[in-house]
């Protein structure tokens, strides 16, 4: 059997991050087993739906890298076309062959005699399922008999009367009690068809073999296990992922943080560090790995690694992983994108530098970071900033006598320094005249150095920090340590 799965998005917005986790599962799945990633477009949303949507979902997965082998710009002949709304004459045809088989039937209730037999066996504490006439054989023929003169009706597909069983990969075995729906419609009177039937031709007409998705469909699927039954149609495997849910235990939503891809996206988020995120939420790696990138995976992933549980979105986690991804690319990279999608003086002054400054600067800030925006930022904190640091420390360094000494003698060096940048060499001369002349040493010796240099108590090395960092900048902030060292 190849395996073929697909990812159906809605173009009603941007693409939601539960979604753009259904996409990864199927995609790596599909690489797993050499199968097949079909994207399908379920638009029948009429007033909702948007090409542009579609367009910006599109984007965002190619964002994340997550290319599908099918689609409406990759069509398979056997199989196209891949949007709904290109389709309805297939789901018609369908729906009439199961209105010939007494299957399904027209149903010419209004709107209001609908809602009077709800709130009639609602009050009767009766299940609210369809108790029109229409569904009786002994009416098919006037139905037929009115459609055909052109009258508008829709179509209910008409419900076994039994329980069905699921077999579900995450969920296991999930009973649907008899009863648990009643004739359901499956096109409406104005001959749009519903989800729960356009889903299940299109599975069945293109070949689809396993069908991964949010838990929160698992109530559509007896619906839909009616309808392949109906249609003689090979059930494909399910999978039922758990539900995203925020620390409160509630589903997720825009309070929890941003449910969009393209927030994330725009907030300079790594695509792979999201795909590292999204692939923990709900699937565990073999040897409990935190951080991987999807290429680690796929040899790995199967479906028997699912929680059943739901599962928490935490930023905090999601910003750590995108960290260690940031600090795994080579300096090229990050330079490159510093320069490419940041902004501000900082940045001005990172791209007037040379290949070797920029390296360096890298390699002081890249720790620090989380995202590339914090590069630009760092390098602003540690390098470009002739602010002093303020609290316990930096009082603590106020009260050594030899602090002043060690500034005074800095500040003398820097102030005849005629090169634009201090060179390690000259840096580790001046700690050695300090030691070996001054008798200063320890903890005054090289707090009180870095103080006297960068006006703070803690930071990177000095021997890399000092020369990136210009001699102006410098002697601006001795200005700030000689007022506050008095």
């Amino acid at each position: 059997m190849t395996v073929r799965v697909r990812f159906a998005p809605s173009p009603t917005g941007y693409l939601h991050i539960g979604g753009a986790r259904t996409a990864l599962y199927n995609y790596l799945f599909a690489k797993a087993t050499g199968g097949t990633f079909v994207l399908r477009v379920e638009d029948t949303d009429i007033e909702r739906s948007s090409s542009e949507y579609e367009k910006l979902q599109i984007e965002d997965l190619q964002w994340l890298n997550l290319l599908h082998d099918e689609g409406p710009d990759k069509p398979n002949p056997k199989y196209a076309p891949y949007r709904q709304s290109e389709r309805s004459h297939i789901y018609m045809e369908h729906a009439l062959k199961l209105v010939e088989q007494g299957l399904a039937f027209y149903d010419f209730c209004t709107d209001e005699e609908l809602e009077a037999a709800k709130e009639k066996a609602m009050a009767e504490n009766r299940d609210p399922h369809y108790e029109g006439k229409w569904r009786e054989p002994a009416f098919a023929a006037e139905a037929k008999a009115r459609v055909a003169a052109g009258e508008k009706a829709a179509i209910r597909f008409r419900s076994p009367k039994k329980p069905y069983t699921l077999h579900d990969k995450v969920k296991g075995t999930v009973v649907f009690p008899e009863n648990m729906v009643g004739d359901f419609v499956i096109v409406r009177s104005n001959g749009l068809p519903v989800y729960n039937f356009c889903c299940v031709v299109d599975d069945y007409l293109m070949d689809i073999t396993h069908v991964i998705r949010g838990e929160d469909h698992l109530n559509n699927t007896v619906r839909q296990l009616m309808i392949y039954e109906a249609l003689g149609a090979k059930l494909p495997e399910f999978a039922h992922v758990s539900l995203l849910i925020g620390a409160d235990r509630q589903k997720l939503s825009k309070r929890h943080g941003a449910t969009s891809v393209n927030l994330y996206r725009n907030d300079h988020y790594l695509p792979e560090a999201m795909l590292n995120y999204l692939c923990l939420l709900g699937w565990s790696h073999p040897e409990e790995k935190d951080v991987f990138t999807p290429e680690e995976i796929i040899p790995l992933f199967t479906l028997d690694r699912f929680s059943a549980h739901s599962a928490i979105y935490d930023l905090v986690k999601f910003k750590y992983i995108n960290g260690q991804h940031l600090k795994m690319k080579d300096n090229a990279e990050l330079i490159k994108m510093v320069e490419e999608f940041c902004e501000g003086a900082s940045v001005d002054f990172f791209k007037a530098q040379s290949t070797e400054w920029k390296n360096k600067a890298i390699d002081i800030t890249k720790p620090y970071s989380d995202f590339i925006t914090d590069i630009p930022k760092n390098i602003q904190d540690m390098i470009l900033d002739t602010g002093l640091e303020s609290g316990e420390q930096a009082d603590e360094i106020k009260t050594w006598e030899s602090s002043v000494k060690v500034y005074q003698f800095i500040k003398e060096k820097v102030d005849n320094y005629s090169a634009d940048y201090i060179s390690e060499a000259d840096l580790n001369a001046w700690t050695d005249s300090l030691k070996k002349d001054l008798g200063i040493k320890g903890k005054p010796l090289f707090m009180g150095s870095r103080f006297a240099l960068t006006g703070k108590a803690h930071g990177p090395d000095l021997k890399i920090l000092i020369p990136l960092t210009p001699v102006t900048i410098i002697k601006n902030r001795q200005a700030e340590v000689g007022k506050f060292l008095g």
